[in-house]
């Protein structure tokens, strides 16, 4: 082989090595990079050992997290109801409805046994049995330094309770007086609890004369309130029999009247002749049947005034004020009853009542009583009876009605003219108002 050959064949040599290295550290790098790249997949023990510890990790973190949770959802939840105690405004529900303790009949029984009361408190103070110590202490061993000392430390705890609870019985309304019994008793543990290093407590009788002396404070508000309202209905009722005996004796007047009247045109008449004799008998028989009606009327009225049960019981509503499904059960001993409907729609509702059913009985107490009765568990109000409001079906009482009085008259449907004029005008000034040319278009799609 020429020389020329064989350096031809070293040069080749030599290139193929070249790009051979070339290639290798290409495909070394790469390699590198996809090793680098895929290093945590290619080790999957390695890999899902690492997830096994980070997840425990984490599930232990989570454990601590809600146990820390709990201990300070538990530190927060007495805080709420520590704070509830002096807060006013808590509501009803949260606290549960008040339950008398005492039947008293009048607030001034009341106001004696609340002097009661206090009068035992006071004799608890003075023979030193309201806060009392079981320990015999000495200050730099003295005996007589250490009664001063317990006994300044009684003096400032009962002034303490004394004017916890002065502020709780002071503040005791009919919303929140369960609310202030929890004030007194967290009073009571809170002020002994702060004087066990001392051995100074209060004494649960006195506790009791407290807590006594907050129900019996309250009830007889409450009693004084009652007497109010039924002073007020009284009141009324005393009004219903003045204007019941004012119609009466209206009645009894024009019943006069007419009969003066009717005598008058009976004389007339047995002096007329030809047209004006007919004019009179017309005029007779006209004074005939008003004076008919106004006997009738003075007769009526006399029965109602001497039997007192006598009466109208009226279905009444009010959708405007009340909204449907809501009716008034009632009674008046009114002559003319519909006086007492236009009454209760006058000032104190937007609208006039629609009347439904108004029905004369001997025994209207008994009737209207029935009927509430009946429909006892659908009250309105269920604390003052004297509301009579009931969320019921027109259609019960329409059957219970005709259950107890079966020729009564009893009209279903429900004019409210007004109210339902009233709806009509906003409508048509709703129709006519311009609408905002933005308003069209919403903000954001």
């Amino acid at each position: 082989m020429s020389t020329f050959h064989l350096a031809l064949a070293a040069a080749c040599l030599s290139a193929l090595l070249a790009l051979a290295t070339t290639a290798a550290v290409i495909l070394f790098r790469r390699y590198r990079a996809l090793s680098f790249r895929f290093s945590d997949i290619l080790d999957a023990d390695k890999e899902l050992e690492r997830v096994r510890e980070t997840k425990a990790q984490e599930e232990a973190t989570i454990a601590q997290l809600r146990e820390s949770y709990e201990e300070k959802r538990a530190i927060y939840s007495d805080l709420v109801a520590t704070v509830a105690i002096y807060d006013e405004e808590v509501e009803l529900a949260e606290w549960g409805f008040y339950k008398p303790h005492f039947d008293y009949g009048t607030s001034e029984q009341f106001k004696e046994a609340i002097k009661q009361v206090k009068e035992t408190q006071k004799k608890m103070i003075s023979d030193k049995s309201a806060v009392e110590c079981n320990t015999e202490w000495r200050v730099g061993d003295s005996k007589a330094e250490g009664r001063k000392m317990t006994n300044r430390s009684i003096k400032l705890t009962a002034r303490a309770f004394n004017n916890e609870c002065d502020a709780a019985i002071s503040n005791t309304r009919w919303n929140n007086a369960v609310a202030m019994e929890k004030r007194i008793r967290k009073a009571y543990e809170t002020i002994n609890k702060l004087n066990q290093p001392q051995d100074i407590h209060i004494n649960p009788g006195y506790l009791n004369l407290k807590l006594k002396e907050l129900r019996l404070t309250h009830e007889h508000r409450e009693k004084k309130q009652q007497e109010k309202e039924e002073l007020r209905e009284l009141r009324r009722q005393e009004r219903e029999e003045k204007k019941l005996r004012e119609e009466m004796d209206r009645a009894i007047k024009d019943e006069e009247k007419y009969n003066k009247l009717l005598e008058k045109a009976r004389k007339q008449a047995d002096q007329a002749s030809g047209e004006q004799l007919t004019k009179l008998q017309g005029k007779i028989e006209e004074l005939s049947n008003e004076l008919a009606e106004a006997h009738e009327k003075s007769e009526r009225a006399r029965s109602m005034a001497e039997q007192t049960k006598r009466g109208h019981v009226y279905v009444i509503s009010n959708i405007g004020s009340f909204g449907e499904q809501v009716y008034k059960i009632g009674m008046t001993r009114r002559l003319d009853p519909d006086d007492r409907v236009k009454e209760l729609g006058d000032a104190s509702v937007p609208f006039t009542f629609d009347v439904h059913a108004m029905i004369f009985t001997d025994n209207a107490p008994e009737l209207e009583g029935q009927l509430h009765a009946a429909f006892s568990d659908r009250r309105m109000n269920l604390v003052n009876m004297r509301k009579e409001f009931f969320n019921v079906e027109l259609r019960e009482i329409r059957e219970k009605v005709e259950e107890l009085v079966p020729d009564a008259e009893f009209v279903e449907s429900i004019e409210a003219r007004q109210y339902n004029e009233s709806l009509a005008i906003l409508a048509q000034r709703n129709e006519h108002q311009p609408q905002d040319a933005l308003s069209v278009y919403p903000e954001a799609i």
